[in-house]
């Protein structure tokens, strides 16, 4: 048997949103150290891993080892059923092709349930290699999203140049050019009275520390529309990881501390030139 209670739904809702727009049916592997699932988008060029540890759930029971395939469009809807402060239970019987997602708002004194059918997926489970990435950069999740959305109005191609001046995001397309620079930085605390937004009202704000560990200089180039998919992860963390070498995917990690962890793995696209 499996069950898994969350204190608040609104953290599965948005692993699932982190997920749904890359990958459509999902293979969750459950075991007592909780919940885990990678897959391929359709394309092949993307790769999703989700981890949930068994400590970062409010109760956790894994009697046996076991798989769930759902879909996680149909998840997604199940979910949106339930208010982001409502508690969630998953349960599924060892026999059971079925899977139990229960809500329950102390509140309104109100529970709902819904089962849902899961899949029989056959997918193989690739083995993610150790890699000793030559760079790695540590930034504002937030301001990782900014910068895609912002590039992706010139351009479909991204080249990500990291190096001891700091890391360079660049697109060259049909419309222009652009080149967002973030150098090295530590965090800094803004005060209240020094921030205003846009009607002139008092805000709270931070500049986040960019972080760069590099044993060489890389630079590499990968197609927006998937970064843009990754950064559906923001709300799971204020940080953001880049992990690059030359020749390997790329690795966007969104970290939830002792909860879990999504990363995403990205090939680098190929010059054609080079291919000539």
């Amino acid at each position: 048997m499996l069950e898994a209670r969350l204190a608040q739904a609104a953290l599965m809702k948005k692993l699932v949103e982190a997920m749904k727009e890359l990958v459509s049916d999902a293979s969750f592997d459950c075991s007592a150290k909780g919940l885990k699932m990678q897959a391929m988008d359709a394309s092949h060029v993307s790769l999703c891993f989700l981890e949930l540890k068994s400590k970062g759930f409010d109760h956790f029971r894994c009697d046996k080892a076991c798989n769930i395939g759902l879909n996680l469009q149909n998840l997604s809807k199940i979910l949106k059923c339930a208010a982001n402060e409502d508690t969630l239970t998953m349960k599924k019987q060892e026999e059971s092709d079925n899977v139990t997602f229960m809500f329950e708002n102390n509140q309104q004194d109100k529970i709902m349930d819904f089962e849902m059918k899961t899949m029989e997926i056959d997918a193989e489970n690739l083995g993610i290699p150790d890699t000793e990435y030559k760079c790695k950069v540590t930034m504002d999740s937030g301001e990782f999203m900014k910068i895609i959305r912002d590039l992706q109005v010139l351009g479909d191609s991204c080249t990500i140049k990291c190096d001891k001046e700091g890391i360079r995001f660049s697109v060259s397309g049909d419309v222009g050019k652009a080149n967002i620079v973030l150098k090295q930085s530590e965090a800094i605390d803004v005060k209240v009275e020094d921030v205003k937004d846009v009607k002139g009202k008092k805000t709270v704000s931070s500049k986040q520390a960019c972080k760069i560990e590099m044993d060489e200089p890389v630079e590499l180039s990968f197609a927006l529309r998937y970064l843009s998919h990754f950064t559906k992860a923001t709300p799971l963390s204020s940080k953001v990881s880049l992990s690059m070498s030359e020749g390997v995917p790329l690795v966007v990690e969104y970290s939830m501390e002792e909860t879990g962890k999504v990363k995403y793995f990205l090939a680098p696209k190929i010059d054609e030139e080079e291919g000539n």
